[in-house]
């Protein structure tokens, strides 16, 4: 395998996929900036076909199948964006495609990635695994596999977004591109080098899967765990992006768990867009390292917007939770008729919303004519619940606020 990928390569691919995959807005945050400090853009590659980045890659690779593999058919492995692109581009090229994901894929990546008619098979409990079984399976059915990072057409496909964020803003000081296997940050390094500017690239991991960062600072890779970001959760990165980051002198950062589920509230709060929580983790680096950037004019790579719906609808909920704005509370009132309808109209006199309300008669060491009664409500924020907690204690309820 080539070790380098050229400037001329990703000309190439930007010509070769020109009308195949979108040329996405790049749009200022007046918002986002004056939280983070910094002049940001951001690239809404969640608005491909597919919902991410990895469109390019795939359709560079597929298009520059010879004729021989083009009847064999290809084969992927991927948690869900690669697959996705994989199998939309070999179905428009009239290429047969299989798809290996790992069992634990959200089901709508799954899905999708079977509306395009690829064969797709659930196989092993991490990425690695489901790359072991990939191979294989190439190996008996003579198929093309498609590397999702670790492939030179496929990297220098995702450095085209480096070359349309550039020709919109030249003076760029940084783009920031997540890193899973490298192919992204590894692809725009490529391109920011044959442009000749100040532009620098720098990578973003989550915390809990920060193979790159180790990698390139010589530690022993340790990663595991949960993430929302699972389209980054990456133990064995790519050795040409590896390389190629290296010789570029790029650097990664990490973002953890709580600012992944940060970044992703605030695009869909600010920008109205909705971005995975890979996808999102340019933005959580900003929050996580506030002092890096600040004051520069920054390009980040929303790369991908494939996130589950309850996945969301949980992170939306949590911000809540963590700002204030939704509260568990626990009352004692009196186990008498219309003592409730009391504490329910005693809360929304004080400006509350009830969003649930449960009574606990049994399990609680409070005396038998006395009920505890739990509730989540709707509050303005902090400074809000807090009254809504004093108000109720000061008429007679005494309240609590669970988790404080």
């Amino acid at each position: 395998m080539r070790t380098i990928v050229a400037p001329e390569d990703i000309q190439a691919a930007a010509a070769r996929i020109a009308g195949r995959v979108a040329r996405t807005p790049f749009v200022v945050s007046r918002t986002l900036s004056a939280i983070v400090g910094a002049d940001v853009l951001l690239k809404l590659e969640n608005l491909q076909f597919t919902a991410s980045f990895k469109e390019r890659g795939a359709a560079n690779r597929l298009l520059a199948l010879a004729p021989e593999e083009h009847g064999r058919g290809v084969i992927a492995m991927s948690a869900g964006n690669h697959a996705q692109a994989v199998a939309y581009h070999a179905q428009q090229l009239g290429v047969a495609a299989t798809i290996v994901m790992p069992k634990g894929t959200p089901f709508t990546k799954v899905s999708r990635t079977q509306h395009h008619r690829a064969r797709v098979l659930l196989e092993g409990g991490t990425l690695a695994e489901a790359a072991a079984f990939a191979r294989d399976l190439a190996e008996r059915e003579n198929l093309v596999f498609v590397h999702p990072y670790d492939d030179p057409a496929v990297v220098a496909g995702q450095g085209t977004v480096a070359l349309e964020m550039l020709a919109e803003a030249p003076e760029l000081d940084f783009i920031i591109a997540p890193v899973g296997g490298g192919g992204l940050a590894a692809g725009c390094a490529v391109a920011v080098s044959g442009a000749g500017g100040r532009t620098q690239v720098v990578g973003v991991e989550v915390e809990s899967y920060g193979a790159m960062a180790q990698k390139l600072r010589g530690d022993a890779v340790s990663v595991g765990g949960p993430t929302i970001a699972e389209g980054i959760a990456v133990r064995d990165v790519g050795a040409l992006p590896e390389a190629i980051l290296r010789s570029q002198g790029v650097e990664v950062l990490t973002a953890p768990e709580e600012l992944i589920e940060r970044a992703v509230i605030l695009l869909a709060e600010i920008e109205k867009t909705v971005a995975e929580g890979a996808g999102a983790a340019g933005l959580a680096a900003l929050l996580a390292h506030p002092g890096r950037l600040r004051g520069r004019r920054v390009g980040i790579v929303l790369s991908g917007g494939n996130i589950d719906t309850r996945t969301l609808a949980n992170v939306l909920m949590r911000g809540l939770v963590r700002d204030g704005r939704l509260i568990h509370l626990t009352a004692e009132i009196p186990d008498k008729p219309g003592a409730l309808a009391e504490l329910t109209q005693a809360v929304g006199a004080l400006g509350g919303n009830i969003v649930e309300v449960q009574h606990q008669r049994f399990f609680t060491a409070l005396p038998a004519n006395v009920a505890a009664v739990e509730l989540i409500v709707e509050a303005q924020d902090e400074a809000h619940g807090a009254r809504i907690v004093a108000g109720l204690t000061a008429r007679g309820m005494p309240t609590v606020r669970r988790g404080d």
